[in-house]
């Protein structure tokens, strides 16, 4: 039996994407041994060592490892630094009216940009299109900082937004050129991590910042480290190829996209359950005219693959959504950890971080993985975990808990982040191959931060309506949040499993288990 696929019709034989979409998606090269019996047996190759963390973070990448990871860090840090700062800003600039527009506004900005990252790519080359990033970063952050009205305050988070979307899109997009293909599964897991991070580190920082009066200093510092960042673009990115700089922007996809990121971002501050399900509603309902009108016109945001029968990619991105989907949890965990167990604020804050330190930890073993089984295994024990983790927690919540309860939670919230950790990085390699084309690829891979962003801001929406159907008692809203996503993220499940049977080609065992040969340098 040969598990050459050179001969597929549709495929290069240095490049088989979805082919078993493990560490790369590279071909592989199964040995053979003549036996007594005659028979050419395939058994698998001796597996190779994994590239290492030190390889990543060596002289050689280490410049375009770390740019790439700020990149993500910027934008994930600012959503909940700017946040816990909002109450102090408020009270001296004014425009109590306007706070919850702080959010929405932003992510509505993130979501847009990262739809326009392969455009960016397109018209500007790798180190152009970041160095614009940076710039849209900074010059919010610096508007933000300055700003001596709410209106001004909200232009310049605007403007942070759409830097931060389009360095996050162009982080999945730009490893492609920036990292040799044995270091895509780790790069993915550095900036993935990124997000937990700035889970963990962005709300611990505005606190501090707003503990001092000093809101505007942070807004400050966060346009130094974007200047900084951008400062080492030139030297350490690849500027990489320019293609048809004059692509057609979607118009009528981004309008879409826009209206269903408003409709949900409202939704979740609005206080009356029934508008908040209606508006819910509307933004599944535009997204489901998105994708229509994706499939049939020529101007896309995703690349063409994702809606081609038998792709793995829809299926793919599916997934993703619902691991990030489910990381809307975390904004109502301190909540609960002050109001369940008697938690101060601090430590509830700190608590709440949980599921962003599982997530986090759990990628830098996860990364490790190169057999085809393995990788397979960890994309579909990823949702598992997390929808677990959501359904033990809630069986654990009680009212006035004991220290002892409190204990018990906190590694269980760890395991359900956990499960995006095994899987995220995993998949979005898999998103990363699903295309031969080097600029359709490059839309796939940035298409991974608009679905992360999306999923996102949908998840806090759909939190808020269970958490009001669960009032006015706190355990009742606890369980209703916990119950509620572990059903939602078991989805995933099986999201997972389709992706893995659409990819997966026919092959025996011994090929299967093989290990995954990167051959790149």
């Amino acid at each position: 039996m040969n598990a050459d696929n050179s001969e597929l019709p549709g495929t290069r034989p240095d490049l088989v994407p979805l082919d078993g979409i493990g560490e790369a998606g590279h071909r592989q090269s199964p040995t053979h041994d003549d036996h007594a019996g005659g028979g050419d047996r395939v058994t698998p190759d001796p597996a190779p060592a994994p590239p290492r963390w030190r390889e990543l973070l060596g002289p050689e990448h280490r410049g375009a490892a770390v740019v790439l990871a700020a990149g993500v860090l910027v934008g994930a840090v600012n959503i909940y630094l700017a946040s816990s700062m909002l109450p102090t800003a408020v009270a001296e600039i004014g425009g109590e009216s306007f706070y919850a527009w702080n959010m929405t506004l932003y992510l509505v900005a993130m979501v847009i940009a990262t739809m326009l990252v392969s455009r960016f790519l397109a018209r500007w080359g790798n180190a152009g299109a970041y160095l614009i990033g940076f710039a849209l970063f900074m010059v919010g952050s610096l508007a933000c900082a300055v700003s001596p009205t709410m209106p001004v305050l909200l232009a310049g988070r605007c403007l942070q937004g759409l830097g931060a979307g389009l360095l996050s899109g162009l982080g999945f997009a730009v490893i492609r050129s920036a990292l040799p293909r044995r270091l895509w599964t780790r790069g993915n897991a550095l900036m993935s991590a990124m997000y937990g991070v700035g889970n963990f580190a962005g709300p611990a920082l505005g606190g501090l910042f707003a503990q001092f009066g000093s809101w505007r200093l942070a807004f400050v510092l966060m346009a130094g480290a974007a200047a900084v960042c951008g400062a080492a673009v030139p030297r350490v990115l690849p500027r990489g190829e320019r293609g048809n700089a004059a692509a057609p922007v979607p118009v009528v996809s981004l309008a879409l996209v826009m209206a269903a990121t408003v409709a949900v971002s409202v939704a979740g501050i609005l206080h009356d359950t029934m508008a908040r399900t209606a508006g819910i509603a509307m933004a599944l309902l535009l997204v489901v005219g998105f994708v229509a009108h994706e499939r049939r016109s020529a101007r896309r945001v995703f690349p063409g693959a994702t809606y081609r029968a038998g792709s793995a990619l829809k299926w793919v991105y599916l997934t993703l959504g619902l691991l990030s989907f489910g990381v809307a949890v975390e904004s109502f965990v301190p909540l609960f950890g002050q109001r369940l167990a008697g938690l101060p604020p601090l430590a509830a804050g700190f608590f709440g971080a949980a599921v962003s330190l599982g997530w986090s930890l759990t990628q830098i073993a996860a990364s490790s993985a190169v057999r085809e089984r393995t990788v397979r295994r960890l994309r579909t024990t990823g949702p598992v975990l997390l929808a677990l983790g959501f359904l033990v927690q809630g069986l654990l919540q009680r009212e006035h808990a004991s220290i002892w309860w409190v204990i018990i939670w906190a590694p269980v919230w760890c395991v359900a982040g956990s499960g995006i950790g095994l899987a995220y990085p995993h998949l979005s390699v898999a998103a990363m191959t699903a295309a031969t084309d080097p600029e359709e690829g490059r839309q796939a891979a940035a298409a991974i931060a608009t679905v992360t962003t999306m999923s996102t801001a949908f998840g806090t929406a759909v939190a808020g309506v269970l958490v009001s159907l669960g009032g006015p008692s706190m355990l009742g809203s606890a369980r209703w949040l916990l119950f509620g996503f572990a059903v939602l993220c078991a989805i995933g499940i099986f999201t997972a499993r389709a992706a893995d049977r659409t990819s997966r080609p026919r092959r025996s065992a011994a090929v299967e288990d093989r290990p995954v040969v990167n051959q790149d340098s």
